[in-house]
């Protein structure tokens, strides 16, 4: 198959253990789009978490795009122009902040350049705010500050505890709403359909090109709508089980540049 585009998840996939992409890894995707494939960056993580690395791989330059809130915008690099946004309905925050109090677990949210915490000292919000380079700013009173759509919420605690509080959450919410686990100590709340999968079939038909076409890339359990809808879904070799047992290919680990691996393999082999 003739792969034109290769949409990667970050944390796990992309980058190694100390969050950076290797020398080989960046080397195989400069290749790549120097051939005229297209780079998507999909992740959970808010848009200006994304954009170093944009800048690292120079997607602006070669027309790739970025997923963001795990789907709920998509950015195009080149213009800088959102092609795609859905936020969660403003008068749902109160709702979302007050499970997370009941259930006596941290929150964060976003605003600008900023990540908004009900509690800056909580571990959690401290690593989304030096993976992301984002400032964190506690405000006591979230739930009156909030006022204004937001596109995802993240309730956080202690994986084993989050397991328990996760199906609360479902059913305290309904059907609206998407709610799931990016990490074990990430419990996400966004709206209803957005999904990397969702996202990126948006994304396609915008540059007019097809599922088959696509090699999609993760580890998380939120890659796995993507993996199971690419023409090639590949899953890391330290990716959860269900991703590993979805995919078509499971390459090397993300500390053995895995995705160098799959580049070289299956899109600059000719």
């Amino acid at each position: 198959m003739d792969y034109q585009i290769i949409v990667l998840d970050l944390d796990g996939t992309l980058t190694n253990k100390d969050k950076i992409i290797t020398p080989k890894t960046k080397e195989a995707l400069m290749k790549a789009q120097k051939m005229g494939k297209k780079v998507v960056l999909a992740s959970g993580r808010p848009t200006q978490g994304v954009s170093g690395l944009m800048e690292e791989l120079e997607l602006s330059k070669y027309g790739g795009y970025i997923l963001s809130y795990n789907g709920g915008m998509i950015i195009n690099s080149s213009t800088g122009e959102c092609v795609f946004s859905r936020l969660l309905p403003e008068e749902a925050n109160k709702k979302i902040i007050g499970l997370a109090r009941e259930h006596r677990v941290d929150i964060l949210t976003y605003q600008g350049k900023e990540i908004i915490v009900n509690n800056k000292e909580c571990p959690y919000a401290i690593l989304e705010s030096k993976i992301n380079g984002m400032e964190l700013k506690e405000v006591p009173f979230i739930e009156n500050y909030v006022d204004f759509p937001v596109p995802k919420f993240i309730m956080m605690d202690d994986g084993d505890y989050l397991a328990l509080v996760e199906p609360r959450v479902k059913a305290a919410l309904g059907k609206n709403f998407s709610v799931y686990r990016s990490e074990p100590f990430f419990l996400e709340v966004l709206p209803k359909g957005i999904d990397k999968a969702q996202s990126l079939a948006r994304l396609l038909e915008i540059i007019g090109l097809t599922k088959e076409q696509m090699i999609a890339c993760g580890d998380g359990y939120n890659d796995l709508s993507m993996i199971q809808y690419a023409g090639l879904g590949v899953a890391m070799a330290n990716g959860v089980l269900p991703v590993r047992n979805a995919a078509d290919y499971i390459t090397l680990s993300n500390n053995e540049d895995g995705i160098a691996h799959v580049v070289e393999k299956f899109m600059c082999c000719t």
